[in-house]
């Protein structure tokens, strides 16, 4: 199976991402809050929380973020110049968001990715 196509019934990785797909039966229960996943698939009751994704995605977009939110504020503050209130009115809540929607969508990736691809961790008959 390539790694765009899917078992009937269940997401893509992108798509799952995107709208917080559950990884197996494709119902919209992967969280339970704005970034926090649901303990188990009120469809299917896969269990959510046998997955490992830890907070790996969160300093990788935090600053590719950070990056970002400073690159357009340079570019607004040389265009416009804007008083500081200002700065802190657009850039505070764009990042908030953005943060918080990307964020959601990695760890989504990646809960679906170790679905997809049957990750788990290795055992004593995995070593040799």
């Amino acid at each position: 199976m390539k790694p765009e196509q899917s078992i009937e019934g269940q997401p893509s990785i992108a798509k799952a991402a995107l709208f917080g797909l559950c990884p197996q039966c494709g119902s919209k229960s992967l969280f339970a809050g704005l970034g926090q996943f649901a303990d188990t698939c009120a469809n299917c009751h896969l269990d959510f929380s046998s997955y490992n994704v830890g907070d790996g995605p969160a300093a990788l977009l935090t600053m590719g973020i950070g990056a970002l939110i400073i690159l357009l504020a340079l570019v607004v503050d040389s265009a416009f110049r804007p008083p500081f209130w200002v700065h802190v009115i657009i850039w505070v809540p764009f990042t908030a968001a953005l943060t918080v929607i990307t964020l959601r969508m990695a760890k989504a990736a990646l809960l679906a990715a170790e679905h997809h691809n049957r990750a788990r961790e290795a055992g004593k008959g995995d070593l040799l």
